[in-house]
């Protein structure tokens, strides 16, 4: 789906194909019919006018009855036309763009949300394939949901359009055909002058117009892209304005922020006072088409056959509805270039996401053009713990040094580290290269084989699920029962809720919301209970907590987590210690010069845990992987 036609397609050659070629045909039958109805309708006005011209005409016999007669059968053709044919087929191409648009939707969110964390990665820039520099593609959120639904939605109307420019030709040539008549001047095309004379009406008209209309498409194109990316951009701040709604308020940044909103908008004020100018003037363009088209151009190939007695006013008048219903059909492009504009503009959105996703299906090779990518994982008998060994991270660039390197250190298994070390000394860095989430680098890390990962942040954001599906996260909720979970809420401090788990949210706020800062991380402590990992990475996790809930949230997992590794990044000057006085650590990691040493505390024994920067290796890992952060090992 890197190209417009291969996102065209996709839907029509996937699994899907039978729902997506079923509609298709339902809907080109019922533009067809259309097209027919129209040519109907045609002959069904010329016998309307007819009527109208000879109502006084003494050779008619009965003119109100022939005068109400072709009215009422243009009324009926009108009806079933419009409300039967054309009714039907809406319901089939809203149907169609329902289950492409949900298609499209899940196969981006099946990509973004992939084992390799996509994501995650994709927020990185670097260097595509073909060498050229991919940018992070910008407001996600706005590519799936806008622009799909507007891409898929327009690429639909125009398939119909086209269809019926295609059914027209069909039908309207063959009426024109069949009803043509010899023109004067034209003899040598003997009966077929009349229709020869409308083709080339419509052939000398349309396109001239149609020419004029792409070039200001294309104006509309660029508009509506840069349109786009401004209210996205837009709609994004006022989201994060949203979720940091405290911060703002605490430090009375409001008015920054309104300065901020107020760049932002008149992006978006600009961009659309050139919209509006050229949709006004393709408007202008449009009506003086139209009218021209059914007032002048349509009457104008059958005017010298009439004036020259050589057809009725009846055939006149169908001929001339025959070509403006030609004309429209032909003029379809004109009549919805903006919205050809809109999808393409949509389309190069959905497509740019497309391609950037693409590229970051393979992380190794995706960061590798852009500096040294050589972190290799594997997996070790469980009783040697996790093994960090010759790790050297850096940042983008081919000739770029290292900010930090780890030559050895072992956590064994039971082992509590705690990480300590200056801002921007590495410490997060470090544990997202042992997750396998920083860029660039080069290293070993084994991991203890069949044990269960987990990473506990210190910012929780909390989806819009139940409060059991928040506990159980990353598992389904039916892997745990309902009295396990209230049990570890009750351990956790937050009994309270137990009576809740199936709910939403409480007295109309979602749990991102009731839930205070220190609830949070307590909910955080709850989902290690109750999955009972084998290694913890603790990156702040209890920095909203109050040094009593600290040490119940260190003395929890102490108590009901036997055997497991933890590695707890903190800015306290000492780690915390239960409430009899024994440490929770064993040992220390300071990070510091660009590198890291690891001691034990001195209230423990390190000989048999701990070692600093040793030569000492454990058993090479018996097989490779790439770790995820919460998966099961």
């Amino acid at each position: 789906m890197r190209s417009f036609w291969g996102l065209m397609k996709a839907y029509w050659f996937s699994d899907r194909w039978k729902e997506a070629w079923t509609l298709t045909a339902v809907i080109a039958l019922f533009t067809a019919a259309a097209s027919k109805t129209s040519v109907w309708m045609a002959e069904a006005s010329g016998d309307l006018v007819n009527a109208i011209a000879r109502f006084h005409d003494a050779e008619t016999a009965d003119p109100l009855a022939y005068l109400l007669s072709s009215a009422g059968f243009l009324i009926l053709l009108v009806v079933v036309k419009d409300v039967g044919i054309i009714g039907l087929r809406h319901l089939c191409s809203t149907t169609l763009h329902r289950k492409w648009r949900s298609w499209l939707n899940s196969r981006f969110n099946d990509a973004l949300l992939d084992a390799n964390h996509t994501h995650f990665h994709l927020q990185n820039g670097g260097v595509g394939v073909d060498g050229m520099k991919v940018e992070p593609p910008d407001n996600v959120d706005q590519r799936i949901q806008e622009s799909i639904k507007g891409m898929t939605g327009g690429a639909i109307g125009l398939a119909m359009g086209v269809m019926g420019v295609a059914t027209s030709l069909f039908f309207v040539g063959q009426k024109l055909i069949e009803q043509s008549t010899a023109i004067e001047g034209l003899s040598f095309l003997g009966t077929y002058g009349a229709a020869v004379l409308a083709f080339a009406a419509v052939a000398a008209y349309v396109p001239l117009n149609t020419y004029f209309a792409l070039r200001m498409g294309r104006v509309l194109e660029r508009l509506t892209n840069a349109i786009q990316r401004a209210e996205g951009s837009y709609r994004a701040e006022l989201t994060t304005l949203l979720r940091r709604s405290f911060h703002v308020s605490a430090a009375r940044g409001e008015d920054v922020q309104k300065k901020m909103h107020a760049r932002l908008y008149e992006d978006i004020d600009q961009t659309w006072a050139k919209l509006n100018w050229v949709h006004t003037a393709y408007q202008s363009f449009e009506r003086v088409y139209n009218f021209l088209s059914a007032r002048v151009v349509a009457y104008l190939p059958g005017l010298m056959p009439y004036v020259n007695d050589n057809i009725s006013l009846k055939s006149y008048v169908t001929g001339a509805e025959l070509v403006n219903s030609l004309i429209n059909q032909c003029s379809w492009f004109i009549d919805v270039m903006p919205a050809i504009a809109t999808l393409r503009a949509n389309a190069r959105r959905v497509t740019g996401l497309a391609v950037a996703i693409e590229e970051v299906q393979h992380p190794d090779a995706f960061y590798r053009r852009t500096g040294c990518r050589d972190l290799r994982y594997g997996a070790q008998n469980a009783v040697f713990g996790l093994t960090v060994r010759d790790l050297d991270l850096m940042h983008q660039g081919s000739e770029a040094t290292p900010f930090l390197t780890i030559r050895n250190v072992r956590f064994r298994r039971g082992e509590w580290t705690y990480v300590k070390g200056a801002s921007g000394s590495g410490k997060t860095s470090f544990i997202k290269a042992v997750n396998g989430l920083w860029p660039h680098g080069r290293g070993y890390v084994v991991f203890p084989e069949g044990v269960r990962t987990f990473y506990a942040a210190q910012d929780v954001k909390l989806p819009q699920l139940t409060l059991k599906e928040l506990v159980c996260l990353p598992d389904a909720v039916d892997r745990h029962a309902d009295a396990d979970v209230a049990s570890i809420l009750a351990r956790t401090g937050l009994g309270e809720f137990a009576d809740q788990l199936g709910e939403e949210s409480r007295e109309g706020g979602v749990w991102d919301q009731v839930l205070s800062g220190g609830q949070k991380q307590k909910l955080v402590a709850a989902r290690i209970l109750l999955q009972q990992p084998g290694l913890l990475f603790l990156d702040e996790a209890t920095g909203a907590l109050d040094p009593v809930a600290k040490v119940a949230f260190h003395q929890a997992i102490k108590d009901n987590c036997p055997g497991i590794i933890v590695i707890s990044v903190m800015h306290e000057t000492s780690p915390p210690v239960s409430a009899a006085g024994v440490p929770f650590y064993d040992s220390v990691m300071d990070f510091s010069g660009g590198g890291a040493t690891k001691t034990a505390l001195a209230a423990r024994p390190s000989a048999e845990i701990v070692e600093t920067a040793s030569t000492a290796r454990p058993p090479e890992p018996r097989r490779l992987r790439l770790p995820g952060a919460f998966r099961r090992r």
